[in-house]
């Protein structure tokens, strides 16, 4: 067994983790009928009087450790120092992730941890976008740059009519990057 075919199959984490990700909201959402996109957040869905709040809690501490698995492969196919602490990056986001799931909505923590996945998931695709841009990788280092400091300032500025509207926007976000990230794996 070599290291390339350990890591070959590890590349398709991230996809997984986005897939893993809306699984867990949709499932979430189907068993709580009282959620109102426009009117909740998604962390609603694991608070101690949702229903079956481990749906969310545990998806969500799963999904992190995709992440984290995800953030393996980058390393491995990382070019320079700053892509191999973009991967870091993914790794702490990750860790953000899951404890969003310990630390569900009404706890102490909750805010905090979630606020900051959102932050460790930009500073990533900034330091990817960085990284790429050093490799020479013009096209795509700058959009993930790009990206990254639009998406900022947009899930920051924008008054959302909710919580889980700037939550899926933030999502989508970290998925448009995951899709982006093929390339770098040479999937694409």
């Amino acid at each position: 067994m070599t290291v390339e075919s350990i890591i070959k199959p590890l590349r398709y984490t991230g996809l997984i983790a986005a897939l893993s990700g809306w699984i867990t909201i949709f499932t979430a959402i189907s068993v709580n009928p009282w959620f109102v996109f426009t009117r909740d957040a998604f962390s609603d869905l694991g608070a101690p009087d949702a229903n079956m709040p481990w749906i969310y809690n545990y998806g969500l501490i799963i999904t992190g450790l995709i992440i984290i698995l995800y953030s393996i492969p980058q390393l491995y196919d990382s070019m320079n120092r700053i892509e191999s602490f973009a991967s870091a990056y993914t790794s702490v986001t990750g860790i953000f992730l899951i404890l969003i799931g310990v630390f569900p909505s009404g706890t102490r923590p909750h805010v905090f941890v979630s606020t900051w996945f959102f932050i460790q998931g930009d500073l990533t695709i900034l330091l990817w976008g960085i990284g790429l841009l050093i490799r020479g990788w013009k096209k795509l280092g700058l959009f993930f740059l790009l990206m990254s400091i639009i998406a900022g300032v947009i899930g920051f500025t924008v008054d959302w009519p909710s919580a889980a509207t700037a939550e899926a926007f933030g999502v989508v976000v970290l998925d448009i990057w995951i899709l982006g990230m093929l390339k770098v794996h040479k999937i694409l």
